[in-house]
């Protein structure tokens, strides 16, 4: 990350603009606001741009009707006849989604490829006579059709017997490099909370504890990790980190406020009771960990068939992606093969209607290319002035004088047209720096409010509880850590 940090610094000195002084005919020199550390990491930022993501869960679960499995459960059991990993993620892929995370191995301790390690695998299944791979096949069609590759493998195995004594650990990492050297790269590797308790234990049947600050010995592991896979960096989600960390809740709803920075060193500690900050983030915090928004689109994780009738709705789907990607998250949803291997057709048909609702609602930026003016910009160089926030560039912004952490922005429609939503982005790749801000529209020859929120990060999407009609919107940026960085504003 310091790395990152350096580069970022050296871009932004290294991008020096220059605008003509009332004074003199020499040009006088108008550098980039410095970074507000912490900033995000490469790996990080390319995390946010893809704004949604797919969890798969696909076990010997699926056959038992469970979400837990006890890890007494016979591969006999996992059959499913027409499983097709392409039908998976050309679905997930003409929803939107950039990116697939499997559960290689859940709580269960089934692996879903051939692994040398345990006989408790899809090798002693029926599914392609003992031959199938469902994380190659899986990992594979996402190369195919473009989408990153992520996984999950649980930390806690309710089937081995030495779960909770060290050799566990070996077993543990031999499955991770298994992973990682055979079916790589993967973008993303998931951890759950859950780990410890009841399970079969090779036959054992009882409880175990373990030391969640200490029996993994986390760093150790992502270390080994990472060396298998130096590059493209994977980031590690867990509760708190240390590259994402969970948004507190299973609901699919980020923070109102909702900052990327947090300070958090026990990492993999599991800390309970701190779902709130987890959900807001921390303003002051010491390290860039945003927060993954993770939801299902039923009731459990696994497929039930009881649960057909109880998918979300597009309608639903479309708030979860307001309450995630629109607070500035992004958002892992959870989609259940069946069994027989298929995203079932409810699920399907409320991806479309959801695919078909976003399109609809954000078909027409109606600030695209816009007249924007600004009360202040930075050193009234050209190069920060209010039109970077209309012209498309991800990479041009507004932003103002060290000494300024508030400002006005105001885009002119054209005409007179019904506004819905209204979306801003900072660019954080400088940090994250605004703290409250405030939209108004301008009716009957004056400025009315609409909206407040605080936080907007790589994004935020306010839905205005009424829709107006109006040909001006004025931004106020409030109150901010430092000169605020608006790379955008788009008006639907």
């Amino acid at each position: 990350m310091k790395k990152y940090r350096q580069l970022a610094l050296a871009a932004a000195l290294a991008s020096t603009f220059f605008s003509c002084s009332t004074s003199s005919t020499t040009p006088q020199a108008v550098a980039p606001p410095q970074p507000v550390l912490p900033v995000p990491t490469e790996a990080q930022m390319a995390w946010h741009e893809m704004e949604m993501n797919a969890f798969v869960h696909f076990s010997t679960n699926t056959f038992t009707d469970l979400e837990w499995g006890y890890g007494d459960e016979s591969p006999e059991i996992f059959n499913p006849t027409q499983l097709d990993a392409d039908q998976w993620v050309r679905t997930l892929k003409e929803a939107g989604f950039k990116g697939v995370i499997l559960t290689c191995k859940h709580h269960d301790g089934f692996s879903l490829w051939p692994s040398k390690f345990t006989e408790h695998s899809v090798k002693n299944s029926p599914y392609k006579n003992g031959e199938g791979d469902v994380v190659k096949e899986v990992a594979d069609a996402c190369k195919a059709h473009g989408l990153k590759f992520g996984v999950y493998l649980s930390p806690w195995d309710r089937n081995r017997a030495d779960y909770g004594q060290p050799s566990y650990i070996e077993y543990y990492r031999n499955q991770l490099k298994e992973i990682f050297n055979n079916y790589g790269p993967a973008f993303e590797m998931w951890f759950d909370g859950a780990n410890g308790g009841d399970g079969y234990y090779g036959g054992a049947r009882e409880k175990r504890n373990i030391d969640r600050a200490t029996y993994y010995d986390w760093p150790t592991t992502l270390a080994l990790v990472s060396q298998v896979q130096p590059s493209p960096k994977v980031l590690f989600f867990s509760d708190g980190g240390p590259d994402l960390r969970w948004c507190g809740n299973e609901a699919g709803i980020g923070g109102e406020t909702n900052w990327n920075t947090i300070s958090n060193d026990t990492l993999f500690a599991g800390k309970f009771g701190v779902e709130e900050l987890l959900n807001t983030g921390s303003e002051d915090g010491n390290k860039w960990i945003p927060a993954e928004v993770n939801t299902s689109i039923r009731p459990g994780w696994f497929y039930h068939e009881k649960e057909d009738t109880q998918v979300k709705t597009p309608e639903q789907l479309f708030d979860l992606y307001l309450t995630s990607v629109g607070r500035g998250s992004t958002l892992l949803l959870n989609l259940p093969p069946d069994k027989r291997g298929l995203i079932h057709e409810n699920d399907v048909q409320a991806l479309q209607g959801w695919r078909k609702l976003l399109d609809q609602e954000f078909k027409t930026n109606l600030a695209a290319k816009a007249k924007v003016k600004a009360n202040t910009y930075r050193g009234n160089a050209k190069a920060f002035a209010a039109a970077n926030l209309t012209d498309g560039d991800k990479e041009t912004y507004w932003t103002t004088d060290d000494n300024a952490t508030s400002g006005s922005l105001e885009i002119d429609l054209g005409k007179v047209q019904l506004v819905k939503y209204v979306l801003l982005q900072e660019y954080i790749k400088l940090g994250q720096r605004v703290k409250a801000f405030s939209v108004d529209v301008w009716q009957e020859n004056t400025w009315k409010p609409v909206a407040t929120a605080t936080t907007i990060g790589y994004k935020r999407i306010l839905k205005l509880d009424n829709p107006v009609s109006t040909s001006k919107i004025r931004i106020t940026i409030q109150d901010a850590k430092a000169s605020p960085v608006i790379s955008a504003v788009e008006v639907y």
